[in-house]
């Protein structure tokens, strides 16, 4: 046993000590305050859920205590802008994945974890234990992105916030953008993605998270591939033996070809059960299945085989066999006779051409590292980083094509997370009209003032959006102020102007917030030395001492009654008026009438004889001298 374990420790670190780790990164952009605006490099975590193509804005919160995120926080963080809040932790004390936990069961929307020493970047990696443990299942619940910052970042991030605490003039909060749009390239219409992977089904929680990620992401990789939009390949960890042990036992029972190509024990026990040497065979059948199918014009069946394999072939069922494994590649309609001639002999002291290229192929090359864990997944050769999980992969590989580009599985209800579900994305939002700044896309959400009923609103998308515009007052008043008593409403939105609020009559104030105006009280009106005021919501009301009437325009007061004489005089008046009018009509008429024979008589007399012009000095009519 303790042979197979220095063989085995010996074959791991091969890919451990020249090993090329690469870190992937994301950006985080200082927004506010101004004076420490600027871009500054964040590592992604190996755990929750990276926003790959989108963006974060975000209002960033340092824990008063338990600044370690190492327990769990006994309250829920909001930002005063409403704004998603970004929680900023310091390294230490425990796993970097039960910080961002803790984090995201306290609201957070994501977690920036501050170095505490001067180093480059590295990759927060899952705890060990979560494969071994079940007491850490927490860690593929986690559905919040993390990155880790440099010191000198996190402390000015922190200083700044103090600042903010104690100086209203350095604003009211701190605003982060984190970035994920170039964290995955998007060169073109097609996305190349690997998956390096394990035929052992024996190998732990490890070996159960990579079949079931298989099984899950089976029918959109088919998709993918069906339509064209992808390019996958299936990958094999194999090492070799040391050419001093390649006579040994442990290796003549893990290693194929002499111990060129090996594999670890399945049950880490040489005496019993399936070898490793077993594993590297079906490793290198389920290769010349994606090869032997993907020649056929039909790559995807490389995923029917292995789901297939899996329920039919268990090693836990002890069915894991050639026979078993060539009856599935019958099944499936592929060449047994090309996946034979795919695989050699395991038995030969040659190179095995598919095996050799799998093991150049596991050494890093341009921007991806060197593949030495399992599983790993690799798109557009940049190591995913992430919980490997159907919804999160398959947005990194969306990510991955050029914008606009996406087939429609990317914009499909069952892939979009739609961030606006939840407390409207912490945008800004109207309740009364039941309408968001919040619009949901493939890159995540943006907040953006929206269109409503044909009416636009302007603002920043997060603490407000107004109105404006014809037809504004009709959208909750134009955001101005409005209030109804007595089932009387009044607003200071006005039709007549395209934005702005102004208080209506009665009112004062800015027109967001308006006040009842006393006139009373300040002597606005009711003012006569005959008048009683009353204020009242919106007006006044103002009454005159005696047999008084109040005459508002004039603000005064003026007798009720009048004399007899004074109803003679203006009955008198208005006769002298009725009958001027009479008159005046009667002799409009007749001067009209006489106007108009002199003007029909010269017309006449011009197509009259002479002998008869004697006549026109009569009359036309015997009633027109009358």
């Amino acid at each position: 046993m303790k042979a197979y374990l220095g063989i085995t420790a010996f074959l791991f670190l091969l890919g451990s000590v020249y090993g090329r780790f690469i870190v992937e990164k994301s950006s985080v952009k200082v927004i506010s305050p101004r004076h420490i605006r600027g871009h500054h490099d964040a590592a992604l975590a190996n755990f929750g859920v990276p926003n790959y193509g989108g963006t974060l804005h975000g209002a960033v919160i340092y824990p008063d205590k338990n600044s370690n995120g190492c327990e769990k926080f006994d309250t829920t963080f909001k930002s005063k802008s409403r704004r998603p809040v970004i929680l900023l932790l310091d390294r230490g004390e425990c796993y970097f994945a039960i910080k961002a936990w803790n984090a995201q069961n306290a609201g957070a929307a994501a977690v920036l974890i501050v170095d505490n020493v001067d180093e480059p970047l590295l990759t927060m990696d899952t705890p060990e234990e979560f494969f071994s443990d079940s007491s850490v299942d927490y860690v593929e619940k986690i559905n919040i992105p993390s990155a880790l910052i440099e010191k000198s970042f996190g402390e000015t991030l922190k200083k700044t916030l103090q600042k903010i605490a104690t100086d209203s003039s350095e604003g009211s909060e701190l605003i982060v953008k984190m970035d994920w749009r170039e964290s995955m390239p998007h060169p073109d219409e097609r996305v190349e993605y690997e998956f390096w992977t394990n035929s052992n089904d024996e190998c732990g929680e490890r070996c159960e998270e990579q079949l079931e990620f298989v099984k899950n992401f089976r029918g959109h990789a088919q998709l993918l591939e069906r339509g064209g939009y992808t390019q996958f390949t299936p990958h094999y960890i194999t090492w070799f033996c040391p050419e001093p042990f390649r006579l040994s036992r442990q290796c003549k029972s893990q290693c194929i070809n002499k111990g060129r190509y090996c594999a670890p024990d399945p049950e880490q026990d040489f005496g019993e059960g399936y070898e490793g040497k077993d594993v590297v065979i079906e490793n290198l059948r389920q290769l010349c299945v994606h090869r032997v199918a993907n020649e056929s014009g039909h790559p995807w069946q490389w995923w029917d085989f292995v789901v297939d394999y899996d329920a039919r072939c268990s090693m836990k069922e002890n069915k894991y066999s050639k026979e078993c494994a060539e009856t599935v590649v019958r099944d499936l309609g592929l060449s047994l006779d090309k996946v034979h001639k795919c695989m050699g002999d395991p038995d030969a002291d040659t190179e095995n051409a598919v095996l050799k290229k799998e093991q150049e192929d596991q050494v890093g090359h341009d921007s991806r590292s060197d593949v030495t864990i399992l599983p790993t997944l690799v798109i557009n050769n940049i190591q995913y980083r992430g919980k490997l999980e159907r919804t999160a992969v398959l947005k990194a590989i969306c990510a991955g094509f050029k914008e606009s580009t996406e087939p429609h599985v990317c914009l499909s209800p069952d892939m979009e997370t739609n961030e606006c579900l939840h407390n409207s994305g912490g945008c800004w939002k109207d309740v009364h009209l039941n309408v968001t700044a919040c619009k949901d896309t493939y890159r995540g959400r943006v907040c953006q003032c929206p269109v409503v009923r044909g009416v636009q609103y302007q603002g920043d998308g997060y603490t407000s959006c107004k109105a404006v515009g014809p037809g504004r007052c009709a959208m909750n008043h134009g955001g101005c102020w409005s209030e109804t008593k007595n089932g009387i409403t009044v607003s200071a939105c006005l039709d007549s102007r395209l934005n702005g609020c102004t208080c209506p009559p009665g009112f004062q104030g800015d027109g967001y917030k308006c006040e009842d105006v006393d006139e009373c009280k300040e002597k606005l009106a009711c003012t006569c030395p005959e008048c009683s005021c009353k204020n009242n919501w919106g007006g006044y009301e103002c009454k005159c001492k005696g047999n008084l009437l109040y005459i508002k325009g004039e603000d005064t007061c003026v007798a009720k009654s009048v004399s007899t004489f004074g109803w003679f005089v203006i009955i008198l008046v208005l006769s002298c008026v009725v009958g001027a009018g009479i008159a005046g009509y009667i002799f409009y008429r007749y001067r009209l009438r006489s106007y108009m024979d002199t003007e029909i008589m010269a017309i006449m007399s011009q197509y009259m004889p002479l002998d008869n012009q004697h006549n026109e000095a009569q009359p036309l009519r015997q009633d027109s001298t009358a």
